[in-house]
């Protein structure tokens, strides 16, 4: 099963910090996919073995959704204070999991860890 671009973004900006190093392209993601400049609020949890290891939600759509993703992911993997930021091999071995806060209800999509044990 392929990633979805979505989860792709959130997994994309937290190897950014973790590699130090700018890679997303957002001029061309939004480009091809116009939905990621609405404006809608997220949530992105990280789990290791099905314990939460990081959380950080959006209080209001106020960003993109590009930017809001990039901006949770970062923060649920580094700055969420019940954790200490994420490691490499961490990151390596989490599930993400993406809920995004539509008019239409919550909208839930989890990305399974890249390395399985």
């Amino acid at each position: 099963m392929s990633r979805s671009v979505l989860l792709q973004l959130a997994r994309d900006s937290i190897q950014e910090v973790l590699e130090a190093k700018r890679t997303i392209d957002k001029p061309a993601l939004l480009n091809e996919h116009p939905l990621l400049n609405e404006k809608i609020a997220t949530t992105i949890n990280i789990y290791i073995e099905e314990e939460l290891r990081g959380s950080f939600t959006s209080k209001q759509a106020t960003k993109s959704l590009l930017e809001d993703i990039i901006h949770n992911a970062k923060m649920s993997a580094f700055q969420d204070k019940n954790f200490t930021p994420l490691t490499t091999s961490e990151y390596l071995s989490c599930e993400i999991e993406l809920l995004l806060n539509t008019p239409d209800g919550v909208m839930s999509e989890k990305d399974p860890a890249i390395l399985k044990d």
